[in-house]
This record gives C-alpha cells, sequence and structure tokens, in this order.
C-alpha cells in the first residue's frame, strides 16, 4: 500500500499522497522502476496546500506504473491489495490511497484522475472520491500522463472530508448553501451496467425528487488525443528506457507512439464536439447521475495482462468527464454483485463543484 513512509511528519490530520506527486525528501517513484531512488527537492503545490491547511503526511501509496492503468498492478512494488474484497482489484490508478482509507491510515488522501483513477478506486473499495473541474487544482510537481485530461482531486470516507480537503486545495473554492436535492433537476443515466450495480444506482436516484432518465452521449474518437499527449510525455523516456516498463504500461505507450498528428487534431475536433452533444443532451439539467463502474471490483488477474482485457470497461463512465473536464464525484450506494460495493457517480458542468460537492452530500445522507 504505501511506498514510502513519513517517519517525523508533524501533527495534522493524517494524510496519504498518491506517489505521483513529488515530495521533497521523501522517495517519489511515479510507480516506475525508473524512480525507484528518486528523491525530489521540492514538493508538489497541491500537497503544500494541503500542508499548508493542517494536514500531515504519513505516507506515499503504491500505483499503477505512471498511472496508466485501472487496476493498480503494479510489476515493480506489487498489486494494490482491496481491503473490503481480497483477491480483487483495488482500482486505478490510485489504488493505494483508497486501501489506505479503508484501512484507517489516513483521513485524506490525494490522488489524480486523468481517465477516472480517483473515482475508479473509490468504486472498487466503497470510499469517496472526488474529481474537481479541469484545472481548478495545480498539478505542478505532478508527473503528468494526458496533460489536458489530467485532474488532481482528494479522496475520503465520506462527502464532507472531501469537500474540506477541497477548499484547501482550490483557494477560493466554498461550498455551495443547497438545502435540499428538490432544489436541483438531475439526469439519470444507466445504461451498460450490470443488474445488482444497475439496481443500487436505480435506488440512489430514488432520493432524487427531481429526475430523469436520459441517454448519454459518449466521447466516441476522444481516446487518440488522450494517447498521442501520452506518447507526448513518455517518448523520449520510453526509447531510452522501454525495457524497464511493466509489460501493460508498455504496450499501451507503445500503442500511444503509433498515433499520428493528424489522428489527434481529428480527436481534438471530435471532443469539441462531444462537449456540444453533451450539453444539447443535458440541456435543462443542472446535475446528471450515473454508475461510477458498470461492475463491482474485478478479480485481480482478470486483465491478463495489467489491466489491458478491463480497462474499457472500467472508464467507460468515468472517462466522458475527463473528455469534458467535469467535476464528478464517486460515492458507494450498497451492496452489488457478489455483495461487493457499488457507487454512484454524481457529475455537474464545469466551475460546478460546490454544487456537486453539496448535493453529494444530501445523496449520501439519504443513502444511509
Amino acid at each position: 500500500m504505501f511506498l514510502a513512509l513519513s517517519d517525523d511528519a508533524p501533527a495534522g490530520i493524517p494524510l496519504a499522497v498518491k506517489d505521483l506527486f513529488d515530495t521533497a525528501g521523501l522517495v517519489t517513484t511515479y510507480g516506475s522502476a525508473l524512480f525507484t531512488e528518486h528523491v525530489p527537492a521540492e514538493t508538489a503545490s497541491a500537497v503544500l496546500a494541503l500542508e499548508a491547511a493542517g494536514y500531515s503526511v504519513v505516507g506515499k501509496t503504491n500505483l499503477h506504473e505512471f498511472a496508466y492503468g485501472t487496476t493498480s498492478e503494479n510489476p515493480h512494488f506489487g498489486t494494490v491489495p482491496n481491503p473490503v474484497a481480497p483477491g480483487r482489484v483495488a482500482g486505478g490508478s490510485s489504488g493505494g490511497n483508497a486501501a489506505a482509507l479503508v484501512l484507517g491510515a489516513c483521513e485524506v488522501a490525494l490522488g489524480t484522475d486523468s481517465g477516472g483513477s480517483v473515482r475508479i478506486p473509490s468504486a472498487c473499495c466503497g470510499t469517496v472520491g472526488f474529481k474537481p473541474t479541469y484545472g481548478l487544482v495545480s498539478l505542478e510537481g505532478c508527473f503528468p500522463l494526458a496533460p489536458t485530461f489530467d485532474h488532481a482531486g482528494p479522496m475520503a470516507r465520506d462527502v464532507a472530508t472531501c469537500e474540506t480537503a477541497l477548499r484547501a486545495l482550490a483557494p477560493g473554492f466554498e461550498p455551495a448553501a443547497l438545502e435540499s436535492l428538490e432544489e436541483v433537476r438531475v439526469a439519470v443515466c444507466l445504461s451498460g451496467a450490470d443488474p445488482l450495480v444497475r439496481a443500487r444506482v436505480e435506488e440512489a436516484s430514488g432520493r432524487l425528487p427531481r429526475r430523469t432518465l436520459v441517454d448519454f452521449p459518449r466521447p466516441e474518437g476522444v481516446s487518440r488525443l488522450f494517447m498521442h499527449e501520452v506518447a507526448g510525455v513518455h517518448a523520449e523516456l520510453f526509447a531510452e528506457n522501454a525495457d524497464l516498463y511493466g509489460e501493460d504500461v508498455r504496450l499501451k505507450v507503445e500503442r500511444c507512439l503509433e498515433v499520428t498528428d493528424r489522428q489527434a487534431d481529428e480527436s481534438t475536433r471530435r471532443r469539441e464536439e462531444y462537449r456540444e452533444r453533451v450539453e444539447e443532451a443535458l440541456a435543462g439539467f443542472e446535475l446528471v447521475l450515473t454508475p461510477t463502474l458498470p461492475c463491482v471490483a474485478p478479480p485481480v488477474g482478470a486483465g491478463g495482462t495489467g489491466d489491458l482485457d478491463v480497462r474499457e470497461a472500467l472508464i467507460s463512465w468515468t472517462f466522458p468527464f475527463n473528455a469534458l473536464g467535469w467535476p464528478a464525484l464517486a460515492l458507494p450506494c450498497g451492496a452489488a454483485e457478489d455483495g461487493l460495493p457499488a457507487s454512484a457517480q454524481l457529475a455537474g458542468r464545469a466551475g460546478d463543484d460546490a454544487l456537486v460537492v453539496a448535493a453529494g452530500r444530501l445523496l449520501e445522507a439519504a443513502l444511509r
């Protein structure tokens, strides 16, 4: 779970930090064999912001290599265990964060999310995770994956704790004064989920007085832009060190390097079209509710080589909000297949972070 521990952390709110964020004087591996002895001279801005607000780093958590995966099966540092479901993945790429929260090793964890990496582990482990609006939380001092898709956000055991951390991470953020879920119109989308996951999310939607089932568009043709950005991050490093990458990440990076500039430009256009289609589909609604994942946590090894066989399913409801840059919250909503946690995802338009979190608090309370 932890890759590096802080022995002399000052008293404060216990904070776990995904090992993608630089921490001065503390080993920061980015989940890669290339950086096993890397000790940064400076600390990432988001970590500094939390420390200034009274949080104390208790350790750096394991992750999917270079944050490029959905299961946190790491060939260099081991598979992150799922404390609520032994033999199942903890989710990725911020899997160590969710595991640490379940085990009580921290009160808050700082993660990153490029295709679902805060929300997927939260769903797999039955915790809460919030991906803010793109750019709201600084990524300075954090190793990138796909820069225009990358977000940083808090993870915790409840929505209120995420909200408090967000106030430290995003200067000027203030909670919304939302007194009742009757104040918001919510589009509900349930397609593609396994039967019990769908049932749990549908039950959660029943707590929303002004809900309507809608068809939610999917971001077709956008993934090549994501891949092109990954290629830009890794091209030089990969050319010199391909043999030190784990097999699943190596295969993905090789595919990313095949994407041409022309294909990336076309994908950029498709992304803008996607944003327009979503706005049309959600006209008249303030929020949207979906499953976070279409399934419960898959078994360890179900992806064959890393997450290659399960990735598309696990990001099917999370990636759209990275493509859009919209805020999205994952919160548990009951037991589903095999008695494992199901998770509902509540999202809103860019800049509506306070509304999403406030509605999430109310929904969480209604589900208890």
